[in-house]
């Protein structure tokens, strides 16, 4: 009996079988929290890219449709390009949307209009009001890219702002 039990105790054939069942969750946990990182990264550059690209066109416009007089942009059309354009990538809204589960909801993305006074040289010497800014931002549901397998993320959201000055045409 006490061969045996030497014998059994200075067998190591199965330790390495037992060590990688103990550290295997921890490695897929890691694995899984890594991608899902990369991809809240990946999906939240994209708003803010969506968001900049918003602004930038906004700012392209005419002093004629982003009024600082009212401090609204007198044509519809134009708010809808700027939304169709940070969340899709195309002014008529035909792309998809850059995050999965965008959709098409005027709340996710809002566009508004902010007026320097105080600037009324160089270009902006004709405008009345002042300086026309416009600001772009859009909140929109983190897609997590496990779905309901994993941890639940419905509570995130991705956030993104941007401004830029109107040039006029």
């Amino acid at each position: 009996m006490m061969r045996w039990f030497r014998k059994f105790r200075g067998d190591r054939g199965g330790s390495a079988a037992a060590e990688m069942a103990m550290i295997l969750p921890l490695l897929v946990l890691l694995m899984f929290g890594g991608l899902e990182a990369g991809y809240f990264l990946w999906s939240q550059h994209k708003v803010v890219k969506g968001v900049r690209d918003g602004a930038r066109f906004a700012g392209r416009q005419s002093f004629s449709d982003i009024d600082c007089s009212s401090s609204a942009i007198n044509d519809p059309s134009v708010v809808t390009a700027i939304k169709n354009l940070t969340r899709t990538g195309t002014i008529d809204g035909s792309g998809t949307p850059t995050v999965p589960g965008w959709d098409d909801n005027s709340t996710e993305v809002t566009v508004t209009i902010s007026c320097d006074s105080g600037t009324t040289t160089g270009i902006y010497s004709n405008v009345s009001g002042g300086a026309p800014r416009v600001t772009v931002s859009a909140t929109v549901p983190y897609p997590t890219l496990f779905g309901p397998i994993a941890l639940d993320f419905s509570a995130i959201d991705l956030n993104a702002e941007a401004q830029a000055a109107v040039m006029g045409l």
